[in-house]
């Protein structure tokens, strides 16, 4: 890609991990000074603090649900208060570790065919979706509200 074609560089950030699972993570301007700690699940102790999967999930979430605004700004689409929550799952295989990731959405106000246009629409802008495309296995689930107990959901799962 030639300098010319490169994408315009509009923000960066950084952070700065210390001590790996068990450390802490912060940023040059604090605005991020995070406590890590390893989850039991994976032999560690449980601790108080956060984990790199719990700050994927997140990130991923709200990365996604902006994705979806330009998306409806673009298509000139409304609907109620959307959510988005990040699943992120850590497997073990033969090379190490591989990341398993849902991304639940909730469009209040679209038809199941209106929602799932928009979120596929927003999978293809989404930055984290770009950068995971290929290499994670990504299930984009819709998830209609409904009465308790009724919930019904539509999965597609994309790579």
């Amino acid at each position: 890609m030639s300098a010319e074609s490169q994408p315009k560089l509009l923000f960066q950030t950084r952070a700065t991990a210390h001590g790996g699972r068990a450390g802490y993570i912060e940023s040059p301007d604090h605005h991020l000074a995070v406590k890590l700690s390893v989850p039991q699940e994976i032999g560690g102790d449980g601790g108080v603090g956060t984990n790199p999967e719990q700050l994927l999930a997140a990130g991923y979430a709200a990365c996604f649900q902006s994705a979806i605004g330009v998306v409806a700004r673009r298509d000139k689409v409304s609907f109620g208060s959307s959510r988005v929550t990040g699943i992120v799952g850590l497997r073990s295989d033969d090379l190490g570790y591989v990341l398993e990731i849902e991304l639940q959405i909730v469009l209040p106000g679209l038809s199941p065919e209106q929602a799932r246009h928009m979120v596929d629409e927003a999978h293809k802008v989404c930055p984290y979706s770009r950068a995971l495309r290929g290499d994670v296995t990504v299930r984009l689930t819709v998830v209609e509200e409904q009465e308790p107990a009724q919930g019904q959901a539509e999965t597609a799962a994309v790579r």
